[in-house]
């Protein structure tokens, strides 16, 4: 598994709320919606990292 890092992040009130619903309906935590959305925009981007 991958070593993470932790750091502060600062979002709108409503932008916070809308990607809270989101994970909730999704089934994952805040942190885990959030980590997968940047994974995703990586890969559509084709911006991943080599591995």
């Amino acid at each position: 598994m991958s070593k993470k890092k932790a750091f502060a992040l600062r979002v709108n009130e409503n932008t916070m709320k809308a990607i809270e619903k989101w994970a909730t309906d999704e089934f994952r935590s805040t942190n885990g919606q959030i980590e997968w959305m940047l994974h995703e925009m990586l890969k559509k981007s084709n911006r991943l990292p080599k591995k």
